[in-house]
């Protein structure tokens, strides 16, 4: 099922009791002071962090998703919006109806004329944002990445949602166990330019290699570009393609619940194992009828949480992006920044029969 937005939301946080509520159409009120370009670790001058500086109060942030319609990244955002009342700030949603590399573009130009203290953005294209988002950092708007990665010259910061490397193997163990580690299988992405989707690939494609899977073949890459309808028209062709496939890992929520829609419907039940990344409330019908057996994924709302968070640890001076550097996540607690600019919020859950009905999101 696919989530239509409304426009663009923001929530005010009201920082003292005579706070106005600012327009969604303009940027009035809260702007950047002119000298801002001072001071950004990567688009200018090298920034020390102040670990013990206060959190800045009416921080503005945005959050720029893959696409307005996926009901993953709704979940996602709407966190982070709820996230940025906690320490006085203020976010809103914008984005693109479709995911495709270039989408995001004039939304980031557009945030940069605002002058929003933070871009929070699920990259579509790890590339083709760099441009602009380099023209953010050189204007000391903050930059972070979260779900899916830029190019790390083009952030101070990733949010992954758990390490890229567990989550790829982990699908692969999850589909074998499913299929008892024999047959043809397939995967069923979002984006081809999906630097998350690509980044799990690579380390399924590797597991594969592994002694215990050598009776599993991986047969084809296919991609539902996060449409539901392609998605499920592509589940479709797969199975039509390879008559003898025994499994479908599907690393994207919209892409998963597309897949289980249709074998559900179809002679393929109870005989095509699906398993991906999900969530509990758009899998529940699916687990419950027999079509999936189990699926795995974080609670995005605490990915949208954590990233707040981190938007406001860095306009606030308290974290620059290095290594090593550590900030505090509300009621997730105190985090570290690893290589490369990463944070992770953690491991994900396997979901199945036994335990769906005790998570709703």
């Amino acid at each position: 099922m696919t989530i239509r937005l409304r426009a663009p939301r923001r929530l005010v946080a009201a920082a003292t009791a005579g706070a106005l509520a600012l327009s969604l159409a303009a940027c009035g009120g809260t702007t950047k002071d002119s000298a801002s370009g001072s001071g950004d670790a990567k688009a200018g001058g090298k920034a020390s962090a102040d670990p013990n500086a206060p959190l800045k109060k009416g921080l503005k942030l945005a959050f720029l998703p893959k696409q307005v319609n996926n009901p993953y990244e709704t979940i996602v955002d709407n966190a982070g919006i709820a996230a940025a009342k906690e320490f006085g700030g203020e976010a809103k949603e914008v984005g693109p109806s479709d995911a495709s590399a270039s989408s995001q573009v004039s939304y980031i130009n557009t945030l940069i004329q605002q002058r929003h203290d933070a871009i929070l953005i699920a990259a579509n294209d790890e590339n083709a944002v760099c441009g602009p988002l380099k023209q953010a950092m050189s204007k000391n708007i903050k930059i972070v990445a979260y779900d899916s990665d830029t190019n790390p010259a083009c952030r101070d910061v990733f949010i992954n949602q758990a390490s890229s490397e567990e989550i790829g193997r982990s699908e692969v163990k999850l589909l074998a166990e499913q299929i008892g580690s024999e047959g043809e299988i397939a995967i069923l992405s979002a984006t081809a330019n999906a630097t998350n989707q690509n980044t799990w690939i690579k380390f399924m494609q590797d597991e594969l290699k592994k002694p215990e899977y050598s009776k599993m073949k991986l047969v084809k890459v296919a991609y539902g570009d996060d449409d539901d309808q392609k998605s499920f028209q592509q589940t479709q062709g797969l199975l039509q393609a390879y008559p003898n496939l025994k499994g479908i890992i599907s690393p994207t929520t919209v892409g998963i619940a597309a897949a289980a829609r249709y074998i559900s419907g179809s002679k393929y039940k109870g005989k095509v194992a699906l398993t991906g990344l999900g969530t509990p409330d758009q899998m529940r019908k699916f687990v419950k009828d027999g079509t999936v057996k189990g699926f795995e994924l974080w609670d995005p709302k605490n990915l949208g949480y954590l990233a707040a968070f981190a938007a406001a640890a860095l306009s606030s001076g308290q974290i620059t992006g290095a290594q090593g550097e550590k900030f505090k996540a509300g009621k997730l607690g105190e985090r570290s920044i690893g290589a490369n600019g990463e944070v992770i919020l953690g491991p994900p859950t396997v979901f199945d029969a036994k335990n769906i009905d005790q998570y709703h999101f």
